[in-house]
């Protein structure tokens, strides 16, 4: 019972507490206003708060001192206004006043409607109050003390109660702190508080009293206070006044994220106008944060490391926004960091490694060049403190930005830098297989690599040969599931500067100068070359070709080997790729794309001798009739008949040869019948004898003697018979390719002139 009766006297201490508050703000409002009677009736009603039995006396003590706190500062507000007393002795009486109230929760209250009452009294500069021995310099020193006063007020509460409420107390604390904060605003509203005065006299009262309180919630939030409520050019004028105080703050206090927020502050004021720039020179801005920051990673021994890395994150970022020419700046904040992550394993903090991240990506977005990046010396040495997995990450950044801005990479030098940095796509880092990865991540990040080395270009031909070098170095390094992707683009990287060089005039053969086409040949085929042992024979062979056909894109349109007289070159070039296709092409679909492959890049040539050129042609015709499958032999034979005959080409139509080759196709395609005849008891579809005969009038058009027309009548009656035939098969697309086949002679029998003359003969 005793209990509960405390406890029904406290409820009704705090309902009178309330009431007297509510009454004293609105007595206040009414006596501002000069309406009196208001004023008169508040103050019965706060008064008749006082008319109460049920409190004890020492209770009751504890209402009267609340109310008659309130009441002197309406009064002391009022005599202000009289101007009957200087503005200075009132408020200074008023501040004494309240220091009766020690109750740190009433204490802060009371203060805090002091503050409200006497805002618009204080003797600032133009105000009425001002004169006759009041100065702004009153007003501060009211404010300041007012300030400290409730500053130590809020901090007490943290001792108002058993250790077991402690975070509930903090959560009022919390709630209550812009009754503090509101005191630096009305500071920085004073008009009179000019640059001289902040830095003199309000910033070190105010930075006196937040580090002395060595309260982490009062030392965090008023620093935060600081930085909101001043102006940008005090904070810049003064910034090393205020960054002295940081290292001093208590080792929990969240320093990473005051000064981000101070340093966001001063790039948005730096950015806001052009002509605030010299300032921030003139102050040695970088400089005094650069300082600061060291010096508060120094005192906070225990700062996680994603708090360091955000700070230089933070200053990084103040750097590009402020003096975005000034590399150094920007290489000195990427040092700092690498002397902060020395020492220590990869990272494993993925909040830590975020921010490297973004440390990192900071410089890519600011200057949209890749090469800017590439000078900065500690750069590569941020990167090797990455785990492999986010080194990979930020290498693939680097090659998107390359790819979004369209950089073009001009030195060897700069690829090697480029490389290095992302070695992570390029090799295996600290021996981490590439069977553990996801294959679709996989393809991707080598399909990148192979798309940034067609952005690594120069004009000089021997530097664009030294980045072709310095590539190929480092690729070579990638092992056999990544050459397939990165081979390629060097080989066609190396074949564009084959036919740059073919541009220039005179004989650049014979030169001494170390990028010649015969040289760019002889490493191609080197490079080349690793493809087998991966293997990946049939990519080689392709190359080994691309190689050996590519053309110089001019007038003259010649091959490349040609133009260089590099027959020796060129010839090895289809040596290696009929030893690849001997040897290691085994699947018969991918033995015919290859001898396809063949036939058609051969056919282009025209830099090989007689013998030579035949030595090939035999061996491409062998290997035709060689395939597993009939009908893929006698596509190939028939293919072979172009290698005789060449348009374009004087003294390469040999009649006889082509005539044999599709002879030679057309038993073939017999023997394709017969064994189809043999194995399914029917003859199987006419469509090799149609593409035959197509092949036929081809080269009756152009003019070969030995292709006549009554060859051509004879193969159509064959066709005729065997589609007649009751075993041959009934096949819809070979009926009408032969359809086809016959309206195109008719059209050409009607059309007339020479071409109609050479088909008059034909009966279809």
């Amino acid at each position: 019972m005793i209990s509960d009766g405390i406890e029904d006297e406290e409820k009704w201490l705090a309902e009178g507490i309330a009431g007297i508050q509510h009454n004293a703000f609105y007595m206040h409002r009414a006596l501002d206003s000069n309406n009196l009677r208001e004023a008169l009736k508040y103050s019965a009603q706060l008064l008749s708060e006082l008319r109460t039995s049920r409190l004890s006396p020492h209770k009751y003590y504890d209402l009267c001192k609340n109310s008659v706190p309130y009441l002197l500062c309406t009064v002391g507000s009022v005599y202000i206004k009289s101007k009957e007393a200087p503005a200075k002795d009132v408020l200074k009486d008023l501040v004494e006043m309240c220091r009766g109230v020690q109750h740190p929760l009433r204490g802060l209250f009371l203060r805090s409607y002091l503050a409200q009452v006497s805002r618009d009294k204080l003797p600032d500069i133009g105000s009425e109050y001002e004169g006759d021995g009041d100065t702004v310099n009153d007003a501060v020193e009211f404010v300041l003390q007012n300030f400290a006063e409730m500053n130590k007020l809020w901090v007490r509460m943290q001792n108002q109660g058993p250790i077991m409420v402690k975070d509930k107390l903090e959560k009022e604390r919390n709630e209550l702190r812009d009754l503090v904060g509101k005191n630096l605003h009305v500071l920085s509203q004073i008009e009179g508080v000019d640059l001289e005065m902040y830095k003199d006299t309000v910033l070190p009262r105010v930075l006196e009293q937040v580090v002395n309180c060595k309260d982490e919630l009062a030392q965090y939030y008023l620093m935060d206070c600081i930085i909101q409520v001043f102006p940008d050019e005090y904070h810049l004028q003064t910034l090393e006044i205020l960054l002295g105080a940081c290292p001093q703050l208590q080792p929990t206090v969240d320093v990473k994220t005051v000064l981000s927020q101070l340093m966001e502050r001063l790039s948005n004021y730096a950015a806001s106008s052009p002509e605030v720039l010299p300032e921030f020179l003139q102050v040695e801005a970088f400089t005094k944060l650069s300082n600061a920051i060291g010096k508060v990673i120094a005192a906070q021994v225990d700062m996680p490391m994603v708090g360091a890395i955000t700070l230089y994150v933070s200053l990084l970022t103040f750097t590009l926004r402020v003096h975005p020419d000034r590399l150094d700046y920007v290489d000195q904040v990427l040092g700092a960091c690498v002397k902060k992550l020395s020492g220590k394993a990869k990272l494993e903090d993925s909040k830590a490694t975020k921010q490297v991240v973004a440390l990192l990506s900071a410089p890519l977005e600011k200057y949209s060049d890749i090469v800017t990046a590439l000078t900065l010396s500690n750069y590569p040495r941020v990167m090797d403190h990455l785990d492999n997995g986010t080194n990979k990450v930020m290498a693939m950044v680097i090659i998107q930005s390359i790819m979004k801005n369209n950089t073009r990479v001009s030195t060897a030098e700069k690829v090697e830098v480029l490389f290095e940095l992302i070695k992570g796509l390029i090799k295996d880092l600290d021996g981490t297989p590439t069977d553990e990865l996801d294959e679709e991540d996989f393809k991707e990040e080598q399909n990148s690599v192979a798309r940034l080395i067609h952005m690594l270009y120069n004009d000089d031909p021997e530097e664009m040969l030294k980045i072709i070098c310095t590539v190929r170095m480092h690729i070579m390094t990638g092992g056999s599931t990544r050459l397939p992707f990165t081979i390629p683009p060097l080989v066609f990287s190396a074949l564009k500067l084959v036919r740059r060089l073919q541009g220039q005039d005179g004989d650049v053969a014979g030169e001494e100068d170390p990028a010649t086409p015969k040289k760019i040949f002889q490493l191609l085929n080197q490079t080349i070359e690793s493809l087998s042992s991966v293997p990946s024979p049939e990519l080689a062979l392709r190359l080994y070709l691309q190689c050996a056909e590519v053309k110089l894109c001019g007038n003259s349109c010649q091959k490349a080997a040609n133009d260089c007289d590099i027959e020796p070159v060129a010839y090895e070039f289809f040596t290696q790729a009929f030893v690849l296709y001997e040897e290691e092409v085994a699947d018969s679909k991918a033995q015919v794309t290859a001898i396809h492959l063949i036939i058609g890049t051969l056919q282009k040539m025209n830099v090989f001798g007689v013998e030579n050129r035949d030595t090939l042609t035999h061996k491409a015709t062998g290997y035709s009739a060689k395939l597993l499958k009939k009908p893929d032999q006698c596509r190939a034979v028939y293919a072979c008949s172009h290698l005789f005959w060449v348009d374009d080409q004087d003294g390469i139509k040999d009649g006889e040869r082509v005539l044999l080759c599709l002879k030679r196709s057309l038993r073939i395609a017999n023997a394709a019948q017969q064994m189809a005849n043999v194995t399914r008891g029917s003859s199987g579809p006419v469509t090799l004898f149609v593409e035959i005969l197509n092949k036929y009038l081809y080269f009756f058009e152009k003019g070969n003697p030995q292709i006549t027309s009554a060859a051509i009548q004879g193969l159509v009656e064959l066709i005729r018979t065997e589609m007649q035939n009751d075993s041959s098969t009934t096949d819809p697309a070979s009926d009408a390719f032969f359809a086809s086949t016959l309206r195109y002679i008719e059209f050409q029998k009607q059309k007339g002139g020479a071409m109609g003359e050479k088909y008059d003969p034909i009966k279809v």
